[in-house]
Formats: structure tokens, sequence, C-alpha cells
């Protein structure tokens, strides 16, 4: 199979997946339960979410590890885990696979800011922590490590440098912006377009965005990081809409009609690889995948 980077850069459009969370949640993950834990005690479940998703025209997947650093799993009395549950992540994604495309570990924020932003750890712990991480991801078997959901430039950095300086494998790097007065900016004040090149230039072979926005506010913030890194892929995971609440549940309330319909604009502005993120669905994914290949 070729290469995933080689498809991209012959201008081939990849289907990735799309919402694990929200989908963990719909099969019984309790609240306050650790999800990548599921990976041991559900190993069927998350296949399964796998396999839904590979089903519904998914080139690539995701790993169910996003919260799989020592860090976020420390909480949940499973910081000992950590090469267990990745380990696991990437194997069950890779058995759904079957060969026939691509998984891209998820390596999600750390929850922790460096003292130098005003929070308690140091660019040394974090490496530390994505390093165990993501050997653990690529002995899984991933073919990818994508950082996603980052808002600090610090953290992502030390995240990039983990990923190529302790596997071979090609990195990915995405991240969270919200609308403003002063338009987009990750939480720490980070715009798309310095994300995009800093990324980029820290060694990154994809940049993107996903979670945050829907797919409209999507388009601008790829407009943005292709004209800042004009040779860079981009990847983009966007919302099924913002999230509402109704009867003390989130829900998201763009249909798949809706983001497939817009789907011909976002390759338009630049993106090469394109899923979902919080509230999509594998009918989301099989409607953006049909509409992406016309």
């Amino acid at each position: 199979m070729k290469d995933l980077l080689a498809r991209v850069r012959d201008g081939e459009v990849l289907i990735s997946d799309g919402a694990m969370g929200t989908f963990l949640h719909a099969k019984g993950l309790a609240p306050g339960e650790c999800p990548e834990s599921w990976c041991v005690s559900h190993p069927d479940v998350v296949q399964g979410i796998a396999q839904a998703y590979i089903d519904a025209g998914s080139d690539i997947v995701e790993t169910n590890s996003f919260g799989g650093t020592s860090f976020k799993l420390k909480p949940y009395g499973c910081a000992a885990s950590v090469a267990e549950f990745n380990r696991a992540a990437a194997a069950l994604a890779k058995q759904a696979m079957g060969g026939r495309g691509y998984v891209a570990a998820s390596v999600g924020p750390t929850g922790h800011i460096v003292e130098e932003e005003g929070g308690d750890t140091t660019p040394e712990a974090l490496y530390a922590s994505f390093a165990e991480q993501v050997k653990a991801l690529a002995e899984g078997g991933a073919d990818a490590i994508c950082i996603e959901t980052m808002s600090s430039l610090t953290e992502a950095v030390q995240a990039i440098r983990a990923a190529k300086e302790n596997t071979s494998l090609p990195v990915i790097c995405t991240f969270t912006f919200e609308p403003g007065a002063k338009g987009f900016r990750t939480m720490m004040g980070l715009k798309p377009d310095r994300a995009a090149r800093e990324a980029a230039a820290a060694g990154a072979d994809v940049v993107g965005a996903n979670c945050g926005n829907g797919i409209v506010n999507m388009l601008e913030i790829t407009r943005q990081m292709r004209a800042a890194v004009p040779d860079v892929p981009i990847l983009i995971h966007a919302n099924a809409g913002a999230p509402v609440v109704e009867d003390g549940k989130t829900v998201f309330k763009e249909t798949p009609e809706f983001m497939a319909s817009r789907i011909k604009e976002l390759i338009e502005a630049g993106a090469n690889i394109v899923g979902g993120c919080c509230g999509t669905t594998p009918e989301h994914i099989r409607a953006m995948a049909l509409a992406a290949r016309l």
C-alpha cells in the first residue's frame, strides 16, 4: 500500500474518521470512567467503532488513545498502564483496518501548562510523557502519530519532538481555535497561520485544526493555514456544529448532509485530509466521503 504522505502529495484527498468520545459514551462509557481503559476492558467495542468508520469510507482511523499520557491517566489511577493501553489502542485500530488504510494514533493535550505560561510543569516533563505514549503507539502498529486539539505551542512542539525522536512515523499536529472579535485563536492566543508555520518548522509532516468549530468556521481557518504553509498537507476535523445543551444533554446539530455540502469548499480552501470531531458519526463520514469523491 502506498505511503500516506505520498498519496497526499500526489493530490489525493483522504478521508479520516469521526468522533471517538461521543461514540464511546453512546456505547456505555460512564461519566468519570477512563476512555482508554476500554482498549483493554472492552476491545470489541473499541475495534467496532473503528470498523464502523472504515465501513463508512474512512481511509484513516484514529486510535482510542487521546488521553493516553501519564498526565491524563494518573487521575484514573492508570498511570502505570500507559504502554498497555496505547499498544492495545493501536493494535485494535490496525486489526480493524486490515491493511486497507492507515491508523493515525491520537495524542491529545496533557491538561497541564508549562511554568513559563503560568502552569505547573516543564517542557522536559511533557516531552517524557509524550515519548512514553508514542513509543507504545508505534509498537502497537500505528502508521502515523496524530497530535491533536493543541492550544499551547510549547506543548505541541514537545509532542512533535517526542514523536519524531522516538518513532519513525509521519507526524500530524492539529490545533483547536476559538472564534473571537480578533479572529481565530487557541486558548493560549495562537493564530492559525503561526500555529501552522511553527508546527511545520518543529517537524510536523501534516498540520491542521480539529474540534471547537463546525465546518463553516473551518473554511477560514484552513485558508489561513494554507496561506502560511503552501506546501504542507492540512488535516481538518470539524465538529458537527457548535454544542447545544438539550434536556441536560450535549448535542451537535449539523447533519451529515450539511457537512457533506461544504466538503468541496473545504478541499478548495486547502484541506488534504478531511474528517470529523465531536458529534460526527459514521453517517457523517459516509456522506462526507461520497461528497469528497464526486
